[in-house]
């Protein structure tokens, strides 16, 4: 009898894995090179990190970094900085190579500043010097009657300084120097509250008692002065002593006060300055105050120096 043919396997029957669907092994077109794709952008890598727009440059736009370029020049002794002002409204500042028309301009270390074609140096650290200013200089940069200033009689190696506040002609003493605006600035404020004193030498024999309208405050040609303390020390001779304290320098302030109670001061010598004493300083001497000194008594932190550039260094090959 004849054999029937096997049968052939049920479809029906578990194979033990899923029927695979129908794909297209080319797979979708790939973009071209440049083009667009998700998480990307065009001219940057397929399906990389977005390409950063080019950072503008200071001439482009002011950076909310840094400091302001007229600061940094005054603070690297190229002028002070109304003059750094002026350089720049005449076209004479670059910054990375571009010239600047505005001083509202913020630049870092990492900015290339030349005034005059010439670049100028890194900023020095923040200082502050006592100077014992005589009688007959004037406490200005320029004399439009040509008297001699405080900057002609300055040491020759002192780099270029400004003054805190002023001193008049005929006064001397005790004159805060610094290379730094920011401090000058801070110096100078009334808000800091800090109490001036100077020995005063008026002509007469006055008595305690009148200088009771100084101590309260007294109001000359519609301008009000602060309550001054004063303190009668001696009579010498056709002369008197006394010390005077006050929290602001108005021009000529003192002499205009006791002017107003009937005295006429013939020498006036500013002993201190906040906590900045005159000592024993001699006229004409200049002395520096102690770095640590000036942040403690001022508030201020440390500056830190720069990142000293990587040096590449190169192995000697060694001898076969």
């Amino acid at each position: 009898m004849a054999r029937k043919p096997p049968s052939p396997p049920s479809d029906s029957r578990p194979s033990g894995r899923k029927p695979a669907a129908a794909t297209d092994r080319k797979g979708p077109p790939r973009p071209a090179k440049g083009s667009s794709k998700p998480g990307g952008k065009p001219g940057g890598k397929p399906g990389g990190r977005p390409a950063r727009p080019p950072a503008p440059t200071p001439a482009e736009g002011a950076s909310p970094d840094g400091d302001r370029i007229a600061k940094v020049m005054a603070r690297a002794g190229v002028a002070s900085r109304r003059d750094a002002e002026k350089m720049i409204a005449e076209g004479r500042v670059r910054v990375n190579g571009k010239p600047i028309a505005s001083p509202a301009l913020n630049v870092t270390a990492r900015d290339k500043v030349e005034v005059d074609g010439k670049a100028i140096s890194a900023p020095e650290p923040a200082r502050l010097w006592l100077y014992h200013k005589p009688s007959g200089l004037v406490t200005t940069t320029r004399d439009e009657q040509g008297r001699r200033t405080i900057f002609d009689a300055l040491p020759e190696d002192l780099p270029r300084v400004m003054t805190v506040g002023r001193l008049d002609l005929n006064s001397e003493g005790l004159l805060l120097l610094t290379n730094d605006g920011g401090i000058k600035r801070r110096l100078e404020l009334p808000s800091t509250g800090w109490l001036r004193r100077y020995r005063v030498r008026v002509k007469g024999a006055p008595k305690d008692e009148d200088f009771a309208a100084l101590r309260e405050g007294i109001t000359l040609d519609g301008e009000t002065f602060q309550p001054m303390q004063v303190t009668l020390d001696r009579q010498q001779g056709a002369n008197a002593w006394a010390t005077v304290g006050l929290r602001e320098g108005k021009n000529r302030e003192i002499r205009r006060a006791m002017e107003a109670v009937g005295l006429s001061v013939n020498r006036l010598i500013r002993i201190s300055y906040g906590p900045f004493q005159l000592g024993q300083l001699k006229a004409g001497e200049v002395e520096e105050v102690r770095p640590k000194i000036m942040r403690d008594q001022l508030g201020l932190e440390a500056e830190t120096p720069p990142p000293a550039k990587p040096v590449r260094r190169v192995r000697k090959p060694r001898n076969s």
